[in-house]
């Protein structure tokens, strides 16, 4: 008698090859650096270390169909290279009367950083055409009334630094109307103005530079960008890298990269992507939602005649990005008129978010602290509610405080972008509201975060490497990494505006490479200490009104 072989039904083979190739799709993709959002922040992060570590692997993934379509899309921020040449709220005055203009020199140094990156990546061809993403637009600060004393004290006090040098002051009105016409046609001839002008400012495209950045990087075979994906777990391996869960947004399936380490740079989605990480660290943070919208004109009639950044003074309780300005953008090497921002709310952390953001990101951990800065910011509440309820005339009249001759018909409401200001745990305070830009890693140093708003994507160059010296803390000390920051930034490590020379080499550089307009020669106006007293700077200010 013969034994019949054992035969394996069909649908069992089926099942087991089925299994087999499951297993084979769904495992995870390796990386040294995942990089979670498709704009400055991961570009810049990338590009640094294409040049720093050229062999390790690095992933982008966006949850948009293309990168820099959010927060650094150019209608979705001021596009203001933010050196605090004209932004008030980085010089508060002191209870004394003396400005405290430290920030100002904080955020000014940060952008003479970035400068230097784009420069050095416009040297090295990774960015093209200096014109398309950055352009000189002189930066104003233009205030009235009670405000002319605040400015006068500002100037004078600001001529006691070197990285301000080149501005000018004034009260008259001819010279304000040669700087910016449009803000004095039409205007009161009695009203108390006064005025700040620099030659340095610049007009900055900040999608334009992701876009090149991002583009440069997908020419390497270590780098992958992969769009209409959307991360939705984290888990931590056994040897502290990342199990990263990301599914497309097309079709729902699902993938999953192992990753070495984790940089989440996604805006105003960096905070719930943080809460999911799980680590100790996200819960010291909570975050609400500030939107905006600007006026704007395409009229060249209007746009050929204002060739400047007019920062005015915000209101009471108004968060650092809602300062009214008038400002000359480039689009696409078409140059408009934006005037704004007006403060919009909506509960979603993204401008393509979903409306149970806000919701989803309050938990037991921040929602005290949330309430407390609720509570302790009732000038902000106001605001907000203020700018709530602001209908088209509304909008209009707060234009023609900055540009009397303005006409309706030329301007029309566009919407801008969402960003999340942060409210972090304070042991006195319970909670308080963060200005800049908070960093927050883990204990391993393997993931790390952004959160925050202005000045933001003017500084992502200084920030992005203030995430290097965190997150690699070795490999940044190194000789390699260290002689290498210092080819792209010639100033690494050193204060700008304590070095006049280093200043004006800097300046000089990267106005030539980035085809800006040439710096004035720095030439400091008193050799009085900072400490000097107030008095003395202001009458400084007032001999050189007629500048």
């Amino acid at each position: 008698m013969i034994k019949s072989k054992k035969v394996l039904p069909a649908f069992s083979l089926a099942t087991l090859l089925i299994s087999c190739a499951t297993h084979a799709e769904t495992a995870p993709q390796k990386t040294d650096v995942l990089l979670i959002g498709g704009g400055i922040m991961s570009a810049s992060l990338g590009t640094w270390l294409e040049e720093l570590q050229p062999g390790w692997k690095q992933i982008m993934v966006e949850k948009l169909d293309g990168v820099a379509l959010e927060s650094s899309n150019g209608l979705n921020n001021a596009g203001t290279g933010h050196s605090a040449n004209m932004e008030l709220n980085y010089t508060p005055e002191r209870a004394d009367g003396s400005i405290d203009y430290s920030k100002a020199l904080e955020i000014n140094e940060a952008f003479m950083i970035s400068r230097q990156f784009w420069t050095a990546q416009v040297k090295r061809g990774v960015l093209n055409n200096p014109n398309s993403f950055i352009n000189s637009t002189a930066h104003m600060s233009f205030v009235w009334g009670d405000n002319v004393e605040y400015l006068t004290k500002r100037y004078a006090a600001l001529q006691n630094t070197v990285l301000f040098q080149g501005m000018k002051f004034s009260t008259d009105p001819e010279q304000i109307k040669q700087w910016a016409p449009l803000v004095m046609e039409g205007r009161d001839p009695k009203q108390k103005i006064a005025a700040t002008w620099t030659p340095v400012g610049t007009d900055v495209n900040y999608g334009e530079i992701t876009r090149q950045l991002v583009g440069s990087l997908q020419k390497n075979d270590n780098f992958k960008l992969e769009t209409s994906s959307e991360v939705t777990d984290f888990k931590r391996n056994s040897d502290n890298s990342w199990h990263v869960t990301i599914k497309d947004v097309k079709n729902g399936e699902e993938r999953t990269v192992d990753a070495k380490y984790v940089f989440i740079g996604a805006g105003g989605g960096a905070l719930k992507l943080l809460q999911k990480t799980g680590i100790p660290e996200a819960d010291n943070y909570g975050g609400f939602p500030v939107g905006g919208s600007f006026l704007m004109t395409e009229n060249p009639a209007v746009a050929e005649r204002h060739l400047a950044k007019v920062y005015g003074q915000a209101s009471v309780g108004a968060p650092p990005m809602s300062v009214p300005h008038l400002d000359t953008r480039y689009f696409d090497g078409k140059r408009v008129v934006l005037f704004g921002p007006f403060a919009t709310f909506s509960t979603k952390f993204l401008k393509n978010g979903s409306l149970f953001d806000l919701l989803s990101s309050t938990t037991f951990s921040n929602v005290g602290p949330m309430t407390n800065v609720g509570i302790d910011n009732f000038d902000l509440v106001k605001y907000l509610i203020g700018q709530m309820m602001l209908n088209d005339e509304d909008r209009f009249e707060a234009l023609k405080e900055y540009y009397p001759d303005a006409k309706k018909e030329d301007w029309k409401l566009i919407q801008a972008g969402q960003r999340v200001q942060i409210i972090k745990k304070d042991a006195d305070k319970g909670g308080v509201l963060k200005l800049g830009t908070e960093i927050v890693t883990d204990q391993q140093k393997t993931v790390a975060a952004l959160l925050g708003a202005s000045p933001g994507a003017s500084t992502a160059a200084p920030i992005t490497l203030d995430v290097m010296k965190k997150l690699f803390p070795e490999e940044f000390k190194s000789p390699e990494w260290q002689a290498k920051i210092r080819e792209i930034i010639p100033s690494f490590g050193q204060k700008l505006n304590d070095n006049a020379a280093l200043t004006q080499q800097v300046w000089d550089d990267t106005a030539s490479t980035l085809k800006l307009t040439k710096p004035p020669v720095i030439q400091m106006k008193t050799d009085a200490p900072q400490a000097a007293p107030q008095e003395k700077r202001a009458e400084s200010a007032k001999q050189d009104m007629a500048l």
